[in-house]
């Protein structure tokens, strides 16, 4: 390994790389791009690693390379503090694992492998966040090998899972009947080419190109199809097709290298007839509301949050919709409200979506977003409602108004740097709202008052409550007429409070207790009541009662001076005097008989 010289070196060149890809608005993931950022930054941090620092130091780094950069390229210092977050944010999760893998790195190299095996290497990747090349470059600095090739097995093991997760957990047709092998034979009914018309409407009448049975199952290829075959997180529209004497209940669709392929349960009888394919209308409507809303989504998070933000992945199907973007941290709630009603301002203003294909220079050039790990045609199809222009080949509503409501359903962590937000539209949103309502009517029943008067309600109970916890508090210290009132000392290294309260209700001495107990350990409450007949009550902390000790046998020790007994939990128990007369006795007993209580246990 080279002296600490070069590890300067690598910080050094490091950092300016950094600034410079996450301002030209490259920002790290695990693919593309932004992979290569990413593997640069932990190359970096392992070098300021060796070097002993062990919290962020590119981040402050990256504003010295703006100070002396920022004449020639104002756009970094412009972007000064997105650039310093996204790097720091990188390092400390780089820093949280790192110290993981090194030791795990150490581990390896102390067994005397000459190459460290595939899966191990594929560990480092997952679970420590180590890239191929960092690993390579650790091991090639003792004269070790990596298994490169068990590496991509079990990388390629693990995208796999990953893909079945995905299709199992999306539901509806993503999830149904898979399209059949490509060795069943087809059956060519008429020459020509698919064309999709599904843009413009949801119902085609047309004829069969090809068919296919097996399993009680038929695929279609129709002439003008209005189906849609997922894509671009848009799922599969479901349907039916008609034709003479038959129905076929569409509940897959999928690409196939004829074009898209509809399916279903063989019908009764069939033949390729001329056909009426239709689209179930109401599923359709609610995938293109989810569909736009991600346009808008889009658009307002990149004027809340900055221009870094950028899809990542998004699914959109009939009952909501989820959204991934690049952005280094969860959105603060005041700021999620404001992009919420960005979203329903833009749906009230009623915007006419339109769509139109163009030369994709032509395209940018418009201001359309484009994402650099797609690929793309010289024709391209964007899509414009208000502010947002992307290249879309999705479906989508005619005006933003039909989307008439829009809410968030929750935000969360994807990846390191990417972000994802779930949200409801239409009717999904109204459900929502309703669902809203019912619990608050709940709640204000519980509450016995109107949902508008909730809030006071609440209020007037945690005053109610309040004014409880300061009677017990004064009641603890002895302050109130009915609380306890007498020596605190330790016995056995246990602090016990003996006291005395004129306090009859059972449930008020159990607050009481608990308040004692609360915050506490290793002490123990003795209060002897001064009403009635009088009577003893003894709480423990928790951690007395795991030692085995238990609040009903201290009771009853106490007790049987004045012929009295009792019982409770272990943590609570009340007993009653056999003679009154007899109070003053066992008081002045229970030091001496908490001391053999303690000392018997």
């Amino acid at each position: 390994m080279e002296g600490p010289g070069a590890s300067f070196r690598v910080v050094a060149d490091h950092a300016r790389a950094v600034t410079f890809l996450l301002g030209d608005g490259v920002f790290p993931s695990n693919e593309g791009r932004g992979y290569v950022l990413r593997r640069i930054l932990r190359r970096a941090v392992r070098h300021a690693w060796l070097l002993g620092r062990r919290e962020p130091t590119l981040a402050p780094l990256t504003g010295l390379v703006i100070d002396l950069m920022q004449d020639a390229y104002p756009e970094l210092g412009r972007k000064r503090e997105e650039i310093r977050k996204w790097t720091e944010t990188e390092e400390v999760r780089f820093l949280e694992t790192i110290e993981g893998g090194l030791g795990r790195l150490d581990e390896l190299f102390a067994t005397g492998v000459t190459v460290i095996p595939g899966d191990e290497a594929f560990r480092l990747y997952d679970t420590y966040g180590f890239p191929i090349d960092l690993t390579q470059l650790i091991a090639a600095e003792r004269g070790i090998g990596v298994d490169l090739a068990g590496f991509e097995t079990a990388l390629a093991e693990q995208r796999d899972r990953s893909r079945a997760a995905r299709r199992g957990s999306a539901g509806g047709p993503l999830s149904g009947p898979a399209i059949r092998s490509s060795k069943i034979k087809w059956n060519i009914v008429r020459r020509g080419k698919q064309k999709f018309v599904g843009y413009d409407t949801i119902r085609a009448d047309t004829e069969p190109l090809a068919f296919r049975q097996d399993a009680g199952r038929v695929d279609l290829v129709l002439h003008q199809n209005p189906f849609y075959a997922e894509s671009g997180g848009q799922v599969s529209d479901v349907g039916v097709v008609r034709g003479a004497g038959w129905t076929l209940p569409i509940d897959a669709v999928r690409r196939d290298e004829r074009g898209v392929v509809v399916s279903g349960p063989m019908p009764e009888s069939f033949d390729p007839t001329p056909v009426e394919a239709e689209v179930a209308a109401a599923r359709r409507r609610n995938i293109e509301r989810n569909h736009s809303a991600t346009h808008l989504v889009h658009a307002a998070l990149r004027r809340r949050l900055g221009t870094h933000v950028r899809q990542q992945g998004s699914l959109v199907d009939a009952d909501r919709l989820r959204f991934d973007f690049s952005h280094h941290g969860p959105i603060e709630a005041d700021t999620l409200e404001l992009i919420e009603r960005d979203v329903n301002e833009a749906i009230w203003e009623n915007h006419q979506v339109s769509t139109r294909e163009m030369p994709y220079p032509d395209a940018l050039a418009l201001g359309a977003m484009a994402f650099f790990a797609d690929k793309y045609g010289d024709l391209v199809r964007v899509v414009q409602m208000g502010d947002s222009i992307e290249l879309c080949g999705g479906t989508h509503v005619a005006t933003t108004g039909v989307l008439g409501l829009f809410r968030f359903s929750g935000q969360g962590g994807v990846a390191a740097g990417v972000r994802r937000i779930e949200a409801v539209t239409g009717p999904g949103a109204y459900a929502a709202l309703d669902a809203i309502d019912a619990r608050l009517r709940q709640a204000s029943d519980l509450l016995r008052t109107q949902p508008e008067h909730m809030a006071r309600r609440i209020e007037q109970l945690l005053q109610e409550r309040d004014k409880l916890e300061s009677r017990v508090q004064e009641m603890l210290k002895g302050g109130a007429g009915d609380g306890p009132s007498g020596q605190e000392l330790t016995v056995r290294d246990v602090a016990v409070t003996i006291g005395e309260t004129s306090a009859e209700n059972r449930d008020e001495i159990g607050q009481l207790a608990d308040q004692f107990r609360s915050g506490r350990t290793n002490a123990a409450l003795v209060l002897f009541g001064t009403s009635g007949r009088g009577a003893l009550h003894v709480a423990l902390t928790d951690d007395l009662v795991r030692r085995g000790l238990k609040a009903g046998d201290l009771v009853n020790r106490i007790a049987a001076v004045s012929g009295g007994r009792g019982g409770g939990r272990p943590t609570f128990a009340s007993g009653s005097a056999g003679d009154p007369a007899l109070l003053p006795a066992a008081r002045e007993a229970a030091p001496r008989l908490i001391e053999e209580w303690l000392a018997s246990a």
